[in-house]
């Protein structure tokens, strides 16, 4: 093992690291089956007092200028970016991911990110004079109005365990931009990185109770870090059902929302698609940590001229793709995070074949003496009203559905609870355009899998509430207020 085990990881609260409550679990690589480290186990009632201490801090945090909060900012994504390696190499402990996926995807997202929110941007912009009729107090007027963003407060940021940078990072730094304070609550699976996240803004001036972060596997930590008084937002990334249940805590307190949910994403390929551009991108399910992604075309839906082929191709770029050791160089697909979702996953391909799909491609463990694997799975002959097709299996799993014409591929891609990213593969750019526009997701790739990270993300239907990334991270971390005068 090339990381550096951590013994047992303190919790962070009010700008001190604190023995748990709880005590410790362990922290598995779901390679090696090894234990990484040993995460501690909050209480309730040391969840609460992160929520009291970034309470606490958020007032003097909210009056400090932006220029000030944008050099903290920038001076983690420094010291991140110069502990990469080491960053990376315990990151890969934790999930899984392959050294490029560790170091690019998510440390160097994870700086990235930083640094982007490290640019400050106005806060505040003028509207346009308006002439105003007589009102009640019976005079006419012009009015001059502001629009100002002000910080929401404190914010409970609740991440998914596919990617403990990016995530984090694409919540904790906008929050912070914006004059809020944070109580990160990081998956059970892999919260170690988090709390090295933490180390880096304390080390950056990030002064006390401005980050929080609190972890166990206990359902409690969560449900303390959303239902507590001194919490205004919560920002959350994971599974549709466990978001439901923040919205309904959320709602009762009014209390506002960022929610990142699930996704079933539809692959739109027409007849006239470049078929590898179309395989190459869909192929990025099996390679892309596993297909524990939510952004994933995981649903194809392939246009009848071109399926044989499409099925064809995508089975033997599965059968290509070196499952293994993501510590080797040359491993594309590396374990599930846990036995429990291989189980997950593996249940989910045998109930495609009951459904009376057919297996083209994988469906089975690789002979591996230790690791959550599965090889990547394509299932063929797929109707929409599969559960397969329906439900998010969260791994290295296909499935393709034919279709007639455009006005069907259509209708079946928003046949689906959720939406969050659709693709659609065409050499028509303007067909192509035509048929994203018809789409009810909150992004869809055109002929690419790739994300301009400027882009709104977010989602329709089940797949979310409200956009982030980019200028939209900052508006989805602060309330808008309108100031009016006369003019």
């Amino acid at each position: 093992m090339s990381h550096k085990p951590v013994d047992r990881q303190r919790l962070f609260v009010g700008g001190s690291w604190l023995e748990p409550d709880g005590g410790y679990y362990a922290v598995v690589d779901p390679a090696t089956e090894e234990t990484v480290g040993w995460a501690p186990e909050a209480s309730r009632d040391q969840v609460n007092a992160a929520c009291a201490a970034a309470r606490e801090a958020f007032g003097p945090w909210s009056r400090t200028s932006p220029e000030e909060r944008a050099a903290v900012l920038g001076r983690a994504a420094d010291i991140i970016r110069g502990h990469l390696v080491p960053y990376a190499e315990l990151a890969q402990a934790e999930t899984g991911a392959t050294t490029g996926t560790a170091r690019g995807m998510q440390v160097g997202v994870g700086a990235a990110r930083f640094r982007r929110y490290a640019r400050v941007e106005p806060a505040e912009w003028a509207i346009p004079p308006q002439i105003n009729e007589a009102g009640p107090m019976g005079k006419a007027g012009v009015m001059g109005a502001l629009a100002v963003r002000q910080p929401v407060g404190v914010v409970t940021c609740i991440t998914s365990y596919n990617n403990p940078w990016a995530n984090p990072a694409g919540k904790i730094a906008p929050a912070l931009a914006m004059g809020n304070t944070v109580v990160v609550k990081p998956a059970p699976q892999d919260p170690l990185s988090v709390y090295r996240m933490a180390e880096a803004l304390e080390a950056a001036g990030a002064p006390a109770g401005v980050v929080n972060v609190v972890c166990g596997r206990s359902v409690e930590v969560g449900e303390a870090a959303v239902s507590s008084p001194d919490v205004d937002m919560v920002s959350f990334t994971g599974s549709t059902a466990v978001g439901q249940r923040i919205a309904e805590v959320c709602g009762r307190d009014m209390k506002r929302q960022l929610m990142e949910l699930g996704g079933k994403g539809a692959a739109v390929v027409l007849d006239d698609a470049d078929l590898g551009s179309a395989v190459a991108g869909i192929g990025t399910t099996f390679s892309f940590y596993s297909g524990q992604i939510c952004t994933a075309p995981t649903r194809v839906l392939a246009q009848r001229g071109l399926y044989d082929r499409l099925v064809e191709q995508l089975a033997g770029y599965a059968g290509r793709l070196k499952v293994g050791d993501p510590r080797e160089p040359d491993t594309v697909v590396g374990p599930l995070i846990s036995a429990a979702h291989r189980d997950r996953v593996e249940s989910y391909v045998e109930l495609g074949r009951k459904e009376g799909a057919v297996v083209v491609a994988g469906g089975e463990r690789p002979s591996l003496d230790t690791g959550f694997y599965v090889t990547p799975t394509l299932l063929a002959d797929c109707t929409n009203d599969m559960r397969v097709a329906r439900e998010e299996i969260f791994g290295p799993v296909v499935v393709v559905i034919p279709f007639d014409d455009e006005d069907e591929g259509v209708a079946l891609a928003d046949d689906s609870d959720y939406g969050l990213i659709d693709y659609v593969w065409s050499g028509d750019v303007a067909r192509a355009f035509r048929v994203a526009r018809r789409l009810r997701a909150g992004g869809v790739g055109i002929n690419t899998v790739g994300r301009n990270m400027e882009a709104p993300f977010g989602g329709f239907k089940k797949s979310g509430v409200g956009r982030d990334v980019g200028s939209y991270a900052l508006h989805a971390y602060s309330e808008v207020q309108a100031i009016v005068w006369p003019g």
